[in-house]
Parts: structure tokens; sequence; C-alpha cells
């Protein structure tokens, strides 16, 4: 991933952040939820988790889920999305989950379901683990026109880097995504992105025509990176020299 350069929303916060790994910080996390055992409960779309107040910190310090306002200050909620979900369950082992406000599930069923609430969840999550398993922070990039936004750390510290578009393919290079079939999706994307300052990433997910089975495709998939940039011919000629070099131009 090529990286723009961050850009602070104040002069000291990238010493912040350097003095709080995310790495780090989601370490705690991990620790703090595997001791408290804690269900989260499926309400709607989303899940629903309580948290302790020092759960509560971590929960907001490494940007999962969005917590709700209640008029009990004792009580802390968080609302989580189906991909921050499935991680702190799957990936990084340290949340249980109910669909049915009983018994916790297990891995596959938590995917088998997630698949018939929505049947490009496995692509989605994909490329979401390999994002946030990176350590960016990955938020819904809704408001962007796009699927995702990633931040260097956390939100309040640092504006995002790049919008995120999702696509697939399969292992024969047969186009299976829907997402920049022409020129012209590209430029909107890229013209749309550039005004708010961030630069557009997609992620191929290869070799889709796997099973999309639990473990299998997680295991058998990858994530290729591109970011996508506009060719500004008045940025690039000015300073440009040309070297012949057996009658070709480098």
């Amino acid at each position: 991933m090529e990286l723009s350069g961050p850009r602070w929303k104040c002069k000291n916060f990238s010493q912040i952040a350097n003095s709080n790994p995310m790495s780090e910080i989601i370490t705690q996390l991990k620790v703090c939820l595997s001791k408290s055992e804690l269900t989260a409960l499926l309400i709607g779309t989303d899940f629903l988790l309580e948290a302790a107040p020092e759960l509560t910190d971590l929960l907001n310090r490494t940007s999962f889920g969005r917590q709700l306002k209640t008029s009990n200050d004792a009580k802390h909620y968080f609302q989580l999305s189906p991909e921050e979900t499935f991680y702190l369950h799957h990936y990084l082992e340290c949340l249980k989950v109910s669909i049915d406000d009983a018994t916790s599930i297990n891995s596959n069923e938590l995917w088998n379901y997630m698949r018939t609430r929505n049947e490009l969840f496995p692509i989605y999550y994909k490329a979401y683990m390999h994002l946030r398993s990176k350590n960016w922070v990955v938020k819904s990039g809704t408001r962007n026109g796009v699927d995702y936004v990633v931040y260097r750390h956390h939100p309040a510290l640092v504006h995002s880097e790049y919008a995120v578009i999702v696509d697939w393919e399969k292992e024969n290079d047969e186009k299976k995504g829907d997402r920049l079939k022409v020129w012209s999706d590209f430029h909107c994307a890229i013209r749309a992105c550039n005004g708010v300052a961030k630069a557009v990433l997609l992620l191929n997910v290869m070799g889709c025509d796997v099973n999309f089975s639990l473990p299998e495709f997680l295991e058998k998939t990858t994530v290729d990176e591109r970011q996508i940039t506009r060719w500004i011919p008045s940025q690039c000629r000015d300073d440009c020299k040309l070297v012949e070099r057996k009658g070709e131009c480098d």
C-alpha cells in the first residue's frame, strides 16, 4: 500500500499515536474481552454489546463499534457491524455471539448466518480483515460513496487516508464483481474522493470461485491492493525530461 502521508488533526497527535500503537491497544482489548466472556446480541442487522467502564475505554480507543447514548450512565452499549463482530469473534477469538438471545454460536454458525443476511458478506469481510489485521482502523464509507474508509490511528487523532472500494474476481480472471466497470466509474470515484482529500484504494478479492464456507474461503482467497490516482498532465509534463535510448523514450 503506497502511503500518501497522514493528516493529523493537531501537531502533537502524531506523538500521541506513536506512544500508543494500535496493535498494543487491540491486544489489551482482546485480553479484556476474553476475561469478561461477554456476548454480543443480534439487534436488527447489527450486534449489541454491553460494556463495563474498562472495556468501554478500550472499544473507544480501538474504534470498534459505535457507543450508544442511554439515560443510564452506569451502563454502556456498543453497536457493532457484522464485520466488526466477526473479526472480534473469529480473528481475535475474544467475543461470544448470540443471534436468538439464547446460547452462543460457533464461528461456522455465525458465518453461515451472515451469508444468509448478505451473500457478499465473505468478500467484504475478507477485505475488512485484510485491513484490520494490518492495524488500520476501518469504518463505513457510506458517506463518501465507498465501502470503507481507513485511518492510520484513531479517527479523533487523524483524518482517513484511503477510501476503499471492494471488488472480486475468479481464479481464471473472469470478472465477477460489478464495481468500476467503465472509465466513468473510475473518474467519478477519484474526483469525489480527491475532493475530501482521500486516495482511492481498490481491494480485489481474488479466487472467489472457491467454496464460500469457513475456513476455506478465508484461507484460499487473497487480496490485491491497487491505489488509483488521476493523471493530471499539468503536474506531470512541465518538469519531465525525456531520455532517448535506442530510439525509445523512457
